[in-house]
């Protein structure tokens, strides 16, 4: 079957096995992908959330110091303040260009030279 995708198509049955010895302690998440050699790495999970299992997935705790959290308030601040000089310079370049192509066109003078000129 070269160059050919392969669909792997998982009865609801089988579904429903997986997930109940995840829930039983059989498994865990890795596990039953490898056993049953399930290639997606989300698979599993979709299947939790759609039978309403969700408490079977691991939890993200993030775990932070007053300083980190000022620190990251500060990053981000600076971020936006950085994205906003930044669009600030892209309207004026676009501007400056503007101005020379009608100065260019009025004038009849090449003013913007090519430094792609060899």
């Amino acid at each position: 079957m070269s160059g050919q995708e392969v669909y792997y198509r998982y009865s609801e049955a089988f579904k429903l096995q997986v997930v109940e010895e995840i829930e039983k302690g059989k498994y865990s998440i890795a596990e039953a992908r490898k056993i049953y050699n399930i290639k997606g790495m989300t698979t599993i999970p979709r299947w939790i959330e759609k039978m309403g299992k969700k408490q079977l997935l691991s939890k993200k705790v993030k775990i932070e110091t007053p300083d980190e959290k000022s620190r990251i308030k500060e990053l981000e601040r600076e971020n936006k303040k950085l994205r906003e000089a930044l669009l600030d310079q892209t309207i004026k370049a676009l501007g400056y260009e503007k101005m020379i192509e009608l100065a260019e066109k009025d004038l009849g003078v090449k003013i913007k030279k090519n430094i792609d000129t060899k």
